[in-house]
């Protein structure tokens, strides 16, 4: 009898933590993978090997983080490496408050940033996060889209703090350039005095 009721506790305790999470997963699987099919074969093969090393999760610690951690693993070991080499961009001619700026000359001066993702997520915005370099999307997703720390988002993508600020620094540059034009169709940002013509 106790031979079988650890296996039933275990999988008790996995639906009850690590499931709830799987929609969250799944958004930014599909974010890294780009492709439906192989977004849900990373969130299939996450939980398996979640489930696998259930014995090494300690309970009521962050399981959010913790599968993070994991698909994020089987992302760069397995598909990542399947792709091409790293892009090189270069974002320096792009000026940190690009598009932000225009959103806080707008009134949304509390955090322009925040504000701009919290209102806005349909297919523009999610075309140019999935055309972000595959480094720089990754912190972006972790940090805007899910909400993780910088100290978190270290920890699941095994980076140096420094690193993970650095990419999310330049992530964020090559987003408000892309999302200028989106901004102003939109109304998030007002025309320009060339563009307000109609």
């Amino acid at each position: 009898m106790a031979d079988q009721k650890a296996p039933i506790q275990k999988r008790r305790e996995f639906e009850k933590e690590a499931l709830p999470h799987m929609d969250a997963l799944y958004r930014t699987a599909l974010r890294m993978t780009k492709n439906q099919n192989d977004a849900e074969d990373l969130v299939q093969e996450t939980f398996v090997k979640a489930y696998r090393f259930w014995d090494k999760f300690e309970l009521g610690s962050n399981c959010r983080a913790w599968l993070f951690k994991i698909m994020t693993n089987i992302f760069i070991n397995d598909y990542r490496s399947k792709s091409r080499a790293p892009q090189a961009v270069d974002v320096d001619d792009i000026d940190d408050n690009y598009l932000y700026r225009h959103l806080v000359d707008s009134g949304h001066e509390v955090n322009p940033e925040h504000h701009l993702f919290a209102k806005i997520f349909d297919d523009d915005v999610k075309k140019a996060i999935e055309e972000l370099p595959d480094d720089f999307r990754l912190v972006v997703v972790l940090s805007f889209l899910e909400g993780f720390s910088y100290q978190e988002i270290a920890d699941i993508a095994d980076l140096q703090l420094g690193t993970v600020k650095s990419r999310l620094h330049r992530g964020r540059k090559l987003l408000q350039k892309q999302l200028l034009d989106y901004a102003i169709r939109n109304g998030f940002i007002k025309s320009t005095s060339k563009d307000a013509t109609t």
